[in-house]
C-alpha cells in the first residue's frame, strides 16, 4: 500500500487543479443524487398527504418541481465535467510519469539496462504504467467523493430528518462498505495478479508469434506456438472467470447493504411517524436519501477487483523510480586536456557480483590520439567489459581509468558523449528512412554529409539502388542484412566525430575484403581519433597494427 499510496501523490501532484475540481464534481455528483432522489420522494408524498387533506389547491408544486430539474440537470453536466477532468488529468499525469520513469531508467546502471532491452520486460513496464491509470480513478477518487457525500448527507439528515436516521443511515453504509471493500481486495488480490501475469503471458506469445511467424512457419513450429498462444488466452480467461466471481459477490453484498439501509430508514422513519417525531414526507425524504447513497458504494466492487493489479504495479513502478547506486559521472570535465593520451587504464581489475575469478585483473593500457589497437582474447574474458567501462557504463572495483587527460567519471555525462563514443556488438535500429535513422546522431543532417559517412562504410551504392536516404527500414532495420544493419549502425556512430572510437566487433558478418574497405573508410573519415576495437577478427586485427590480449 505504500508504493501505491506513493505513485497517487505522484499522480496528484501532476495536475493538482484539476484533479481537485474533477473530485469536486464528483462529490457535486452524488449530492445531486442524494438530493435529486430526496427531493422527489418528499415531492411525491407531501403532494399526495395534500390531496388527501384537501390542501392540494394550494400546495406548491412549482419551486420542487423546478429544483427536480435543475438537480438533474446540474447533475448530467457535473457528471460529464467530472468524467473529462479527471481522466484527462489522469492521463497527462501518466505521460509525465512515463518520462520521469524513462529519465530514472536513462540513469541506471549498464546491466539494469541491458536486462530492460528485453521485449518481456519492457512490455511489463508500460502495462504497469497503464494499469496506474485505476489508482486515481477507481481507487482515490470515487472512495473520496463517497466519504465526503456520506459526510455532507449526514448533516442534511440530521438538520432535515433526524439524528437517528442519521447515524443508520451513514454509519451503516459506511461501516458495511468499508468492510466489504476490505474483504473483496483480500479475497481478489491473489485472483486480480493471476489475471495480470496471465495477460501479460498472452500478449508476450502472441507478439512472439506474429514477429517470427515466418521463421516458425519455416522450421514447423507455427502450429505449437498457436497452441501456445490459445493456451495462455485460456488461462487467462479462467483466472478472470475467478476474478469476476469475487467482484460479482462484492457487488452483491453491497446491493444487500443499500437494501438494508434503506429498510432500516423506512422502519425507523416509520416509528418516528406514528411517534409524532415528523411527518410521512420528512420519513420519505429520509428513505430516498438512503437508497440515492447507494450510489456511493457501487463502485467499490471494482476497485477491490483492481487493488491487487494496482498494488503489484505500483510496487514495480516505484522500484524503478528508485535510483540505483551506479556510476555517477561528474559535472566539472567538459574539455579534453592537451596533449594528454586518448585512453589511460592503469592496474584495472573487475568482478562481476560474486563471481569467483575477475574479469579483469590489474589491466593497463596507454592509446594515444590518431592510433588504433586490438582486443583479442577469448570470449568472457573482458573484451567488452573494458570498452563498457571506458564509456563510463561500469565501474571497476580498482585501478585508474582516465579518458582524454581527465578520470571517466569526472566527465560531465553531455561531454563525454560528445568526445566519445561506442559501438557495441548489439545496436538498435528502429523503422523508418535512412535519413531518420542517421539523424540520430546528427539532427539537421544534410544529404552530402550523408552519403559521405554512407561512402565511408561501403554503404553507398547498396543504398542508392534501395532508393538513397528516404527508403525506409522495416522493424529493428529489416530490409538490410546483418552486416549492412552493422555498417548503418557503424555510420550512425562516426557521424558523432568522436576523439576516442570504441569498437565491439565492428565486422562481424561481413567478407575480408569489405571488411577491410569498410576499417579503411573508417580511419579515413576519422584520421585523428583513437581507436580501440574488441576483436576475434583477423582481419580487424591486421588492420589495427597493434594487438593486446585481454584474459
Amino acid at each position: 500500500m505504500r508504493a501505491l499510496f506513493r505513485i497517487l501523490r505522484l499522480i496528484m501532484a501532476s495536475r493538482p487543479g484539476v484533479m481537485l475540481r474533477g473530485a469536486l464534481l464528483g462529490v457535486v455528483v452524488l449530492l445531486a443524487g442524494v438530493a435529486l432522489l430526496g427531493l422527489s420522494g418528499w415531492f411525491i408524498t407531501a403532494a399526495a398527504a395534500a390531496g388527501l387533506v384537501g390542501a392540494g389547491a394550494v400546495f406548491d408544486v412549482f419551486r420542487p418541481a423546478a429544483a427536480v430539474r435543475m438537480l438533474a440537470l446540474g447533475r448530467t453536466a457535473a457528471r460529464y465535467g467530472e468524467r473529462l477532468l479527471t481522466h484527462d488529468a489522469t492521463l497527462r499525469a501518466l505521460t509525465d510519469l512515463r518520462a520521469l520513469l524513462l529519465r530514472h531508467l536513462s540513469q541506471a546502471p549498464h546491466d539494469r539496462l541491458v536486462r530492460l532491452r528485453g521485449a518481456l520486460a519492457l512490455n511489463r513496464l508500460m502495462a504497469d504504467v497503464d494499469a496506474l491509470d485505476a489508482i486515481p480513478l477507481r481507487f482515490a477518487l470515487p472512495i473520496l467523493s463517497a466519504l465526503v457525500a456520506h459526510l455532507v448527507s449526514f448533516a442534511a439528515l440530521v438538520l432535515l430528518v433526524d439524528l437517528r436516521v442519521a447515524v443508520w443511515v451513514v454509519a451503516t453504509y459506511v461501516i458495511a462498505a468499508g468492510a466489504i471493500l476490505v474483504w473483496a481486495a483480500r479475497t481478489a488480490d491473489k485472483p486480480s495478479r493471476r489475471v495480470e501475469r496471465a495477460r501479460q503471458a498472452f500478449r508476450a506469445r502472441l507478439i512472439d508469434l506474429l514477429r517470427a511467424r515466418d521463421d516458425l512457419a519455416v522450421y514447423g513450429r507455427l502450429g505449437d506456438q498457436r497452441e501456445a498462444v490459445l493456451d495462455a488466452d485460456r488461462r487467462r480467461g479462467a483466472e478472470r472467470a475467478r476474478l469476476d466471481r469475487t467482484e460479482r459477490f462484492a457487488g452483491a453484498l453491497l446491493a444487500m447493504t443499500g437494501t438494508l439501509v434503506v429498510a432500516g430508514a423506512l422502519l425507523l422513519g416509520a416509528w418516528l411517524v406514528r411517534a409524532g417525531v415528523f411527518q410521512a414526507p420528512v420519513a420519505a425524504l429520509g428513505v430516498f436519501m438512503a437508497l440515492a447513497l447507494a450510489e456511493s458504494i457501487a463502485p467499490l466492487r471494482r476497485t477491490a477487483a483492481e487493488m491487487g493489479r494496482m498494488s503489484d504495479a505500483a510496487r514495480r513502478v516505484e522500484h524503478s523510480l528508485v535510483p540505483d547506486a551506479g556510476p555517477a559521472p561528474g559535472q566539472g570535465q567538459t574539455t579534453p586536456a592537451a596533449g594528454a593520451p586518448a585512453i589511460e587504464l592503469e592496474r584495472v581489475c573487475f568482478s562481476r557480483g560474486a563471481a569467483g575469478a575477475p574479469v579483469l585483473n590489474g589491466f593497463s593500457l596507454c592509446l594515444m590520439p590518431g592510433q588504433t589497437v586490438a582486443l583479442e582474447g577469448p570470449s568472457g574474458r573482458g573484451k567488452s567489459t573494458l570498452l563498457l567501462i571506458l564509456a563510463g557504463l561500469l565501474t571497476p572495483q580498482g585501478g585508474t581509468v582516465r579518458v582524454l587527460g581527465h578520470p571517466v567519471d569526472a566527465w560531465s555525462p553531455k561531454a563525454l558523449r560528445r568526445h566519445l563514443a561506442l559501438l557495441p556488438q548489439r545496436s538498435a535500429l528502429m523503422s523508418g528512412s535512412i535519413r531518420e535513422a542517421l539523424s540520430l546522431a546528427c539532427p539537421d543532417l544534410p544529404d552530402s554529409a550523408a552519403w559521405e559517412v554512407l561512402r565511408a562504410v561501403c554503404l553507398e551504392q547498396t543504398l542508392r539502388a534501395k532508393g538513397g536516404l528516404d527508403w525506409r527500414l522495416g522493424e529493428a532495420g529489416a530490409g538490410l542484412s546483418g552486416g549492412e544493419q552493422r555498417r548503418l549502425a557503424l555510420a550512425r556512430v562516426l557521424l558523432r566525430r568522436p576523439d576516442v572510437l570504441l569498437l565491439d566487433e565492428p565486422t562481424e558478418g561481413l567478407d575480408a575484403e569489405t571488411a577491410m574497405r569498410v576499417l579503411a573508410g573508417l580511419r579515413g573519415y576519422l584520421p585523428d581519433a583513437a581507436i580501440l576495437i574488441a576483436s576475434h577478427n583477423a582481419t580487424e586485427r591486421a588492420w589495427a597494427g597493434a594487438t593486446i590480449c585481454v584474459g
